[in-house]
């Protein structure tokens, strides 16, 4: 064997001693991302990785009232409600559950899945469909449930919303299985968001879908108008001064031949926008 080439063992030594710098064992949560930060410089994990890792462990941390919706913005299906009601509720909303209340919205008294009603009404080839029949029943949580046992118990039940209740029983909102899995991955986007490269989408002559972190100096250069950019950077801000209140979803204002309409929003601020430009005339009536 040459003398300047290092044996196997040593070789195998020295590259235990390296992992062993790395992979020491972390007394906290912090050094343990510490390390996990340290492979991502090294190059041992990917950014996309480190965020995942790291949106992982933040969920042990939280609980159920951290990421639920709000009881005011939770679309909801009456028990008594007309069954040409009931259906077009869900059609138009698009949802894929809803929870089903009886005399008030502290009341709820199942989960109504969008496909077991269009199910049921294929079968029946009429519009006739018993709530009580096809409704499945409701889980409740406390706002203080755990983020990672949700999403276990969400896992193990298959069942993918839960009805969060404050400490008297009432209602306070509900937490979905996307609203756990979006603080590890990130926001989820369906059919009804639009591409990051596209903040403005034109649905059809007079309406556009707009990302409320649409700049405003954008939205000037689209469609051709002079909103103040001193005061507010982005159209949610600026419309959600109008408001005067942070909005819920499909609350509306109108700002000059602009309508808007509030398509999704958490606690914190507006995310999408429904914009429709109003007719001349229907905007002369209106000022008059």
């Amino acid at each position: 064997m040459s003398e300047g080439r290092p044996s196997r063992s040593k070789t195998s030594r020295t590259f235990i001693q390296r992992l062993s710098g790395v992979l020491f064992e972390p007394k906290d949560q912090e050094q343990l991302i510490e390390v996990i930060r340290k492979a991502s410089e090294d190059h041992i994990l990917d950014a996309e990785a480190l965020s995942i890792v790291e949106g992982a462990l933040a969920v042990s941390e939280m609980q159920a009232r951290d990421v639920m919706i709000p009881r005011s913005q939770v679309v909801m299906v009456s028990r008594d409600a007309a069954k040409e009601d009931t259906l077009k509720l869900v059609c138009e909303e698009g949802h894929s559950r809803f929870p089903v209340i009886d005399d008030d919205r502290d009341d709820v008294i199942g989960i109504l899945l969008a496909k077991d009603l269009l199910s049921s009404v294929v079968s029946a080839d009429k519009l006739d469909f018993d709530l009580r029949e096809i409704m499945r029943p409701a889980v409740f949580i406390p706002e203080s449930k755990r983020l990672n046992v949700l999403l276990r118990e969400f896992r193990a039940r298959r069942n993918h919303m839960a009805i969060v209740v404050d400490e008297y029983g009432g209602v306070a909102g509900i937490v979905t299985i996307e609203n756990v899995l979006e603080q590890i991955v990130g926001e989820i986007e369906d059919e009804h968001d639009i591409d990051d490269d596209a903040p403005i989408l034109k649905r059809d002559e007079s309406s556009f879908t707009i990302k409320a972190l649409t700049s405003v100096a954008d939205f000037n250069e689209y469609f051709s108008v002079e909103w103040s950019e001193d005061e507010f950077d982005t159209v949610g801000g600026f419309v959600m001064n109008h408001f005067g209140h942070l909005p819920s979803r499909d609350e509306t204002v109108t700002i000059g031949s602009f309508q808007f309409t509030v398509m999704r929003a958490d606690n914190r601020r507006i995310h999408l926008l429904e914009m429709n430009v109003m007719p001349s005339e229907e905007l002369d009536h209106s000022e008059s």
